[in-house]
């Protein structure tokens, strides 16, 4: 068996990270690589990620344009991490489907579409099963830690009454996307102004998280709410992406409830920030599930959200490519888990990769 052939598009900090850890793995390689950025697109692949190439591969040249990377019937799948929202990625996702690869996207909405956007994921389902080929968004929150870890956890319970999640993370790992959508570097009164007019995002995924849940626990959540509040720094913090002086947003706090018939059964608390450590504040994922027996997890520090994100995308090649045509979800696929040996021992035998 060939190996897996993946396409990468987009390369800021996670697209990048994402091609990395791929080169480093056996049995899965990059066939193409789409970005638009001037300072990447028209150069080597190798050379911008600084790292030798495979043994054997000559030169590969980032694309500007995705047809340029990804060709009909040469790409098993195609790895999209341009941007966060549905909107955004939606016509990005058609393009992968229709050229007959599944498409792996790190877009936080994209890990439960249905809650934000309902007629965009039924489009994606009907496209991709008209294809041949699977959909899929995952990352480390949405994706794992706020979400499918409680889900795991609730396994051990024979009665749930609630779920309480809280991440106490970093953002220095992510890219410029993120550090818009946190508002970092920011006065307060802009902060608060664009906050009222909703033109900042603040941590995107949490209705989703939500969705994910009350879907696999079937507690059919009437009404979602969720708050944002910037916080501040004392001392000045340099992240790769960010920065705040003194009196700007480091970050942003969020917070999140679920509803079912009135009763919270939802709770979801998630302070982040650049460089936290500046400020003395301790990182970790906490999780509380109520109910018989209670449930209490603690990580600390946190699970790392840059290189999370990059390994789940990786390590869920594999199960998009072995799931049935259509739009999944974390909770349609087997437990994700680190894949550690060739990847082609991972496919199943009766699925038809690019040869």
């Amino acid at each position: 068996m060939k190996p897996l052939k993946v396409v990468v598009w987009g390369l800021g900090a996670m697209g990048s990270g994402i091609a990395r850890s791929i080169l480093a793995k056996k049995g899965v390689e990059i066939v193409g690589v789409c970005d638009t950025h001037p300072e990447r697109k028209g150069r080597d692949l190798y050379e911008v990620l600084r790292v030798p190439p495979p043994a054997g591969r000559g030169a590969l040249t980032i694309s500007g344009d995705i047809s340029g990377a990804l060709r009909p019937g040469e790409c098993d799948v195609c790895v999209v991490a341009t941007a966060s929202f549905v909107p955004q990625v939606f016509d990005q996702l058609v393009h992968v489907l229709n050229s007959g690869a599944n498409a792996l996207t790190i877009a936080e909405e994209m890990a439960f579409p249905r809650a934000g956007h309902p007629q965009l994921a039924d489009e994606l389902d009907r496209v991709a099963k008209a294809c041949g080929v699977t959909v899929l968004g995952t990352g480390i929150n949405p994706g794992l830690v706020m979400d499918l870890l409680a889900l795991c956890l609730s396994a051990a319970m024979t009665d749930l009454e609630s779920v309480h999640c809280r991440r106490v993370n970093s953002l220095s790992p992510f890219g410029r996307a993120v550090m818009e959508e946190q508002g970092i570097g920011l006065s307060p009164e802009e902060f608060n102004a664009k906050s009222a007019s909703g033109a900042m995002a603040g941590h995107v995924g949490f209705a989703e998280s939500v969705g994910l849940m009350a879907a696999a626990l079937g507690w059919p959540v009437t009404d979602f709410q969720q708050q944002m509040k910037p916080i501040l720094t004392e001392v000045e913090r340099v992240a790769p992406y960010g920065r705040a002086a003194p009196g700007q947003v480091a970050g942003v706090e969020m917070t999140a409830q679920g509803l079912c018939q009135g009763r919270l059964v939802f709770d979801l608390v998630h302070p982040q920030q650049i460089e936290p450590e500046a400020a003395g504040v301790k990182t970790g994922d906490y999780i509380i599930l109520r109910g018989t027996p209670e449930i209490h997890m603690r990580i600390e520090p946190e699970i790392n959200g840059g290189l999370g994100t990059i390994a789940m995308c990786v390590n869920c090649l594999p199960l998009i490519v072995n799931a049935p045509a259509g739009l999944k979800t974390m909770i349609d696929l087997p437990i994700p888990r680190a894949v550690m040996g060739d990847f082609r021992d991972h496919i199943e035998p009766d699925r038809k990769i690019v040869k």
